[in-house]
């Protein structure tokens, strides 16, 4: 049997790259995508490696970017254009192999294997790539190469992403010479609180996790977690060892798990008859999403927080729909009854509705005392012209008064400005 070959292509600070691809002006500035530039409020979502020279780095606000490095170009998002160059950089990739998986915004599995022949080797099909994506979109992308997704993900995370060229091969001959002195935190899917648990059980590096057996390492997290925790053991051992049998999936994200949307809003909300208006608004959009996919669902889920995360108020709860729908008439009187049975009457600064539990809608319930193909008709005749028009091209009537917040929702998309 053919031995698999697997890339990781991960795009340098992505958003970053795309600003500096769309203003050449910038190319030798440090620059940063961040919240309100004019303003210089919010945080920072990338930085190019001019900016994190300076010490500039992501999730830090920009006042203290620009106080580590006063000559930043910062540039405020734009979501639509990130992704549509994420779906060009698939296109490109999809010359090369018709098993793409997504994995982010900026990082995608190929499965290469049947297409390797056309190279010398791995690296040059790698360089390839590569130089093509560069010169096509101006991002420059950096390929972990493995003979399973697990391997690929830290090649680049680990050593691509520091070589010269982008490029590391990580194989399973390779790895203890390569992988195993690495502290665990350096292995796919650990972050600082299992590092610390690692610790505590004397695995100090990727290597001690990986030459401990499965059966003493279970039993050294059970001692000292005080529960079971076989699955974690089992999947950490594997990890360290490079041993991962999940294939490169194009469609593993065709029918989504859920769809949703939030928003936090300007000030706190008292008033149940202003945070309905919210709930409404919030409701069509996951309806809309919903629709374009194609989905109806059949699990309706609330959210509401109060402004004080630190000491959080409010409920999550969801309720299984009579039916599937991907109406919005239907999952807002499921919305609205979740939201007044739970809510405790306090502030409300956070609102999020989601659908989940998704089915085609190929076939739709019918119903003798509800016309819903004629509804659903009507919402997918509101949802061409907002296509068409703009998403504040038809909206409630309720959008208009002070708590609505359709106009500003419209701006956004992943939570941050188109």
């Amino acid at each position: 049997m053919k031995k698999k070959v697997i890339f990781l292509a991960d795009c340098q600070s992505f958003y970053a790259s795309v600003e500096k691809a769309a203003h050449p002006q910038y190319a030798n500035k440090p620059l940063a995508v961040a919240g309100d530039p004019k303003r210089r409020s919010g945080i920072v979502l990338a930085a190019c490696p001019i900016a994190k020279s300076f010490g500039v780095s992501t999730a830090e606000s920009l006042r203290e970017a620009f106080a580590k490095c006063p000559e930043l170009v910062a540039i405020q998002p734009r979501m639509q254009e990130y992704v549509n160059v994420s779906l060009q950089i698939t296109s490109i990739l999809e010359s090369y192999t018709n098993l793409v998986e997504p994995f982010s915004i900026d990082e995608q599995f190929l499965d290469v294997t049947a297409s390797l022949h056309f190279f010398e080797s791995p690296r040059d099909m790698a360089l390839h790539i590569q130089k093509r994506i560069l010169i096509q979109t101006g991002i420059y992308v950096r390929i972990g190469i493995g003979e399973n997704k697990v391997l690929a993900k830290m090649a680049c995370d680990n050593f691509a992403k520091k070589n010269a060229d982008g490029i590391f091969e990580l194989t399973k001959s390779n790895i203890t010479e390569y992988l195993w002195p690495l502290t665990p935190d350096k292995m796919f899917g650990v972050g600082s609180k299992t590092l610390y648990h690692l610790h505590q059980i004397g695995l100090k590096t990727i290597g001690d996790v990986a030459k401990t057996s499965v059966a003493d390492f279970k039993g050294k997290l059970q001692k000292y977690h005080g529960k079971k925790c076989d699955i974690l053991a089992q999947v950490l051992w594997a990890t360290a060892n490079g041993i991962d049998y999940s294939p490169v999936t194009p469609d593993a994200f065709s029918l989504q798990k859920g769809i949703g949307r939030q928003t936090t809003l300007p000030i706190d909300y008292y008033k149940a008859k202003d945070i309905e208006v919210v709930l409404l608004e919030l409701s069509s959009l996951v309806c809309q999403r919903s629709r374009y996919k194609g989905y109806m669902g059949t699990v309706v889920h609330v959210g509401i927080q109060g402004a004080d995360f630190k000491n959080p108020t409010g409920f999550h709860r969801q309720k299984k729909l009579r039916q599937p729908s991907c109406l919005t008439s239907e999952v807002f009187e499921t919305v609205k009854m979740l939201f007044h049975q739970y809510w405790n009457q306090l502030p409300v600064r956070k609102i999020f509705v989601s659908l989940s539990q998704f089915q085609t809608d190929d076939c739709l319930q019918l119903s003798f005392f509800e016309n819903r193909e004629r509804q659903l008709s009507l919402e997918k005749c509101v949802d061409s012209i907002k296509q068409k028009f703009g998403e504040t091209s038809i909206f409630f009537a309720s959008s208009l008064t002070r708590s609505g917040q359709a106009k500003f929702l419209a701006q956004k998309i992943g939570g941050h400005i188109k």
